[in-house]
């Protein structure tokens, strides 16, 4: 299983619609923009049959330093979580 890359995504979408890879890839930015921005005002992003992206928070914790053995605090954090939709969760599955 290979890493694909921005590149990899926008030839395979211009190939797919017959639209420049310049074009190509100022929409997927665009839109990768677009999700990033709602994302950062809170907002959560469903992509029927995709996915929905949403942020969530992770409270504050201990943890211990590996290097000395010290327990030290872990701040709180927001992260970015990724459900998988049932018809791509299925398609993986073939």
């Amino acid at each position: 299983m290979a890493t694909r890359t921005l590149k990899d995504l926008v030839s395979e979408v211009a190939s797919r619609t017959g639209v420049t890879k310049k074009d190509t890839k100022a929409a997927v930015k665009a839109t990768l923009e677009a999700v990033a921005d709602f994302l950062r005002g809170g907002d959560s992003v469903a992509l029927v049959g995709f996915g929905t992206f949403s942020v969530r928070e992770r409270a504050a914790r201990k943890g211990r330093d590996l290097r000395t053995g010290k327990e030290i605090d872990i701040p709180a954090k927001a992260y970015v979580r990724f459900k998988a939709s049932k018809g791509l969760l299925a398609a993986g599955a073939e």
